[in-house]
């Protein structure tokens, strides 16, 4: 489907009698993120799973510019549009969190609770984003070159050795993830990372004190950084709650997928 700039790969199932939720994936990831997770939530939800810009079978039909959170965004509200989805569930991991909490401060008409993985409302001043932007350049430029050098598995097996992703690389799945991180598009995946990493995007932090919309923060018990990130969010937002899942670091729903599903569908069940 093509709306504007972009051609959005998604895949909709839905039925009137289930409420809708609609799944952001993170960085590297894919349309099938979640499938663990749905398998799971099937019989009670309806889904919408899509490629977000700079990954899978999306496609951005214009520059660069249309590669940013903001335009993203925009693009998601319109393709909700276009299939007439007026009100759903929003989860997100990770970069597809932060994606999930911009679209939640700047449209909360559209959506009843959010479920935020893993994520952040982006650094808090000029100084820590334009680092972070140094970073996510060159960590860009050095997904490009080894993956043009077929040597694929090492950057990735690098990416996973950072603390914030615990015990990942002992999973008994991890192999079948890394097979489908590799499906990605090298320049593409450079394109999402300098144009909607953290060091791009701007902060939310203010915007989240205003919130009103029920937000379930999950992280994992492995996840020292974003552990401290989202008690910071509780605090500051009176309608977020945290909940930290045991035997996970930043993927929770990968690493332990019966506490991700058990944690979403007690939240969303819930009276607000």
């Amino acid at each position: 489907m093509i709306l504007k700039n972009y051609q959005f790969h998604y895949s909709l199932t839905s039925t009137l009698d289930k409420p809708l939720i609609i799944f952001l994936h993170g960085f590297m990831g894919n349309i099938n993120e979640f499938d663990e997770a749905i398998k799971l939530l099937f019989n009670e939800f309806s889904y919408l799973t899509l490629d977000l810009p700079g990954h899978g079978k999306t496609q951005v039909l214009g520059e660069d510019e249309y590669y940013t959170m903001a335009n993203a965004a925009h693009a998601l509200i319109n393709l909700l549009d276009e299939l007439k989805i007026a009100k759903c569930f929003l989860v997100g991991y990770s970069m597809g969190g932060r994606l999930a909490l911009y679209l939640a401060l700047h449209f909360p008409e559209r959506f009843h609770k959010v479920v935020l993985e893993s994520a952040s409302p982006g650094l808090p001043t000029v100084a820590e984003r334009l680092e972070r932007i140094k970073i996510d350049t060159q960590i860009g430029r050095k997904l490009t070159r080894i993956f043009e050098k077929s040597d694929k598995i090492t950057f990735l097996s690098n990416w996973y050795n950072q603390p914030i992703f615990g015990y990942i690389k002992n999973h008994p799945e991890y192999d079948r993830m890394v097979e489908s991180r590799l499906q990605n598009n090298p320049q593409e995946l450079d394109k999402s990372l300098r144009f909607m990493g953290t060091g791009c995007q701007s902060s939310l932090w203010e915007k989240l004190q205003c919130n009103t919309i029920p937000i379930l923060l999950l992280v994992g018990e492995y996840d020292q950084k974003f552990i401290s990130i989202n008690t910071e969010m509780a605090k500051i937002c009176e309608f977020a709650q945290i909940k930290i899942i045991s035997n996970a670091g930043h993927n929770i729903h990968f690493e332990n997928t019966l506490a991700f599903v058990e944690n979403i569908k007690s939240f969303l069940s819930t009276a607000s």
